[in-house]
């Protein structure tokens, strides 16, 4: 390694002028519709449970929503895998709806690749996102609620006008990093969960540098990838932060 040779641009023309736009394709694809789940889905729990005045079930749906997050990748792919296989629950539900004749081969197919990623990408991170919710809903002043109750208030005006205005200042800042992380599209989803026959669709930047870089013992060519990846997240952050400062009237912002 001391005595590596220097290359140094190459790696990156090497990444751009050969895979670079079906890598960056699929990267955003998935990043994007899992940023389209998992963000605003939280929020709306938070609220709904928020409103709940039964404990013992406002409990049991917390509990139960935020348990997939401890659950592994290999066994959240394949409660995937399983419910989507060509004679599982779903494709079961289909037919017998009459929504399809034939079972759907979702695993062969590379576009739908993308919306399962997003949809398990949110399903396991929603009950625990959802508890900072909770937890910044939980520190609202019921007083304000209470004089919104005097002035006949109806529920969905205490949550437009209280709840969601006091939510903005850690919405914005949890958007703030989703929008700096939208290429951390992970890879033990992709890598667990691919096949040869969606490749083209289903590889991003993290299985791609893990592929070349480890596998194939190309550990310049990783590095940079994995470089080129960490260098755009940071310009995202830095740009969505500023945005936060310019058109948040509570300026709202990381730092």
């Amino acid at each position: 390694m001391a005595n590596s040779q220097f290359v140094g641009l190459d790696w990156f023309k090497y990444f751009f002028s050969t895979d670079f736009t079906k890598i960056m394709r699929n990267t955003l694809a998935t990043s994007l519709l899992t940023l389209l789940f998992s963000f605003p889905l939280p929020i709306i729990l938070a609220l709904c449970l928020n409103e709940v005045r039964n404990q013992k079930a406002k409990k049991f749906v917390q509990t139960a929503s935020y348990i997939p997050y401890f659950i592994s990748w290999v066994i959240a792919a394949n409660i995937f895998l399983t419910f989507l296989s060509s004679d599982g629950v779903i494709n079961n539900l289909l037919k017998f709806f009459g929504l399809t004749d034939e079972s759907i081969l979702f695993f062969q197919k590379g576009p739908y690749f993308w919306w399962i990623i997003a949809i398990a990408n949110a399903w396991k991170v929603l009950g625990y996102n959802a508890i900072i919710y909770m937890a910044a809903i939980s520190g609202i002043s019921q007083d304000m609620y209470e004089a919104a109750d005097v002035d006949g208030a109806t529920r969905m005006q205490k949550i437009l006008h209280i709840t969601l205005p006091a939510l903005k200042p850690t919405i914005m800042i949890l958007l703030i990093l989703a929008i700096g992380g939208v290429l951390n599209t992970g890879y033990e989803q992709q890598l667990l969960m691919s096949n040869d026959a969606i490749l083209n669709y289903s590889d991003v930047l993290d299985t791609y540098a893990y592929r070349y870089g480890l596998k194939n013992g190309m550990y310049s060519y990783g590095t940079a990838v994995g470089f080129f990846k960490s260098a755009v997240s940071f310009i995202l952050v830095i740009s969505a932060n500023a945005l936060s400062k310019k058109f948040s009237d509570d300026n709202t912002a990381l730092f």
